[in-house]
């Protein structure tokens, strides 16, 4: 056992055995190699299933990082371009004044429609059609490409229905042919469970203080109630198997191998070229975020710098965090990735943090 893979196994466990963790997996890449897989726990508490490596979870907003990575995909083959207007592709999303909004725009969570109705259900989350004519219909908040903010759910309607209107397909069935099939992963990293698979989902549950936003947060213009990351929502088998691309469906080793593929080769396959990497990595927006006032640090469809540090520091890293915890990233620098699933959804990113920090010192 490496001394990575120790000091990953120790830690897992004893977030667990603190009962600060139910369940849980890390896996590490590096230069295409994976040098860590751990797995700690509980998949379901409800019957004692434990956690295995082949046990995926509902990673919730992590999931951007897989529908960005195949917009990436298919920028390569050249089937869409960065700086190409969303309404050349679909029509529609040119409503009230958003003609010149770009992929590029969407990547970056500045089309300026992050917001949903306060009456919108799971159900009408499942409603691919539904959503997309919402999302095309909206006024936007601000001028397109004139700033970025927080786009929850819209994001991936966005860029799912680009992807589906240049490749013919859902954006779940593209992203299994184009990365996760090539990857060898398929059944293991979706964008939507088959409903034949849900019984190998790890179940969710809130830690205690893990509650939804109270009135008049930002959160709850782009997440509203009924639909917010809980734990109950994310347990829903309508939810899991619907095609809904600002969320997603992993097991740790195959979203660390993911983006692995983005930095180079794994076990020959490369998903992008290294001129592709720098467009993909490259940090374009340093910005207050419009929705939520924070700073965002951004490249195309991906967070810059590791969680928890201040991207400055770190520009290297490129990635996305999910509610409750989950988290996925690369570094270009050290050629190192990794990917934490969990399912206590906590209010957090406490653990990811800690077991970034052990990967850190000890690669």
């Amino acid at each position: 056992m490496s001394g990575l893979q120790r000091r990953l196994q120790e830690a897992a466990d004893e977030l667990v055995r603190s009962g600060a963790e139910r369940g849980l997996q890390i896996a590490v890449y590096r230069h295409g190699e994976q040098v860590a897989d751990v797995v700690a726990g509980t998949a379901d508490p409800r019957t004692g299933r434990p956690v295995t490596s082949g046990t995926p979870f509902h990673a919730f907003s992590a999931g951007k990082g897989l529908t960005a990575a195949l917009v990436h995909v298919l920028a390569e083959r050249g089937a869409l371009g960065y700086d190409t207007p969303i309404a050349e592709i679909w029509p529609e999303f040119a409503a009230h004044g958003k003609g010149a909004a770009t992929v590029r725009d969407a990547l970056t969570h500045a089309t300026g429609v992050p917001g949903l109705p306060a009456d919108v259900t799971p159900e009408d989350l499942c409603d691919w059609g539904r959503m997309c004519a919402l999302v095309a219909g909206a006024r936007p908040w601000w001028e397109p490409g004139s700033g970025t903010g927080y786009h929850s759910y819209t994001f991936g309607y966005v860029v799912g229905e680009v992807v589906r209107r240049v490749t013919g397909m859902p954006v779940s069935r593209a992203f299994a042919q184009e990365v996760a099939g090539p990857l060898k992963v398929a059944d293991e990293l979706f964008l939507g469970v088959p409903p034949a698979e849900l019984g190998r989902l790890a179940r969710l549950e809130d830690v205690p203080g893990y509650a939804e936003p109270p009135d008049g947060s930002p959160a709850l213009a782009v997440a509203p109630r009924g639909v917010q990351p809980t734990a109950a929502f994310g347990n829903r088998p309508d939810v899991l198997s619907a095609a809904i691309p600002a969320a997603g469906q992993f097991t740790a080793r195959a979203a660390a191998r993911m983006y692995a593929a983005l930095l180079g080769p794994v076990d020959g396959v490369r998903l992008i070229s290294p001129e592709r990497l720098r467009e993909l990595s490259t940090p374009v927006v340093d910005d207050v975020d419009r929705v939520f006032g924070n700073r965002a640090v951004l490249s195309n469809g991906y967070a810059a710098g590791r969680l928890g540090t201040d991207p400055g520091d770190t520009p290297t890293v490129f990635g996305w965090a999910g509610s409750g915890g989950s988290y996925a990233c690369a570094d270009t620098a050290t050629g190192v990735t990794f990917a934490l699933t969990k399912n206590r959804l906590a209010p957090d990113f406490t653990t990811a943090q800690t077991i970034g920090t052990i990967i850190a010192e000890t690669t």
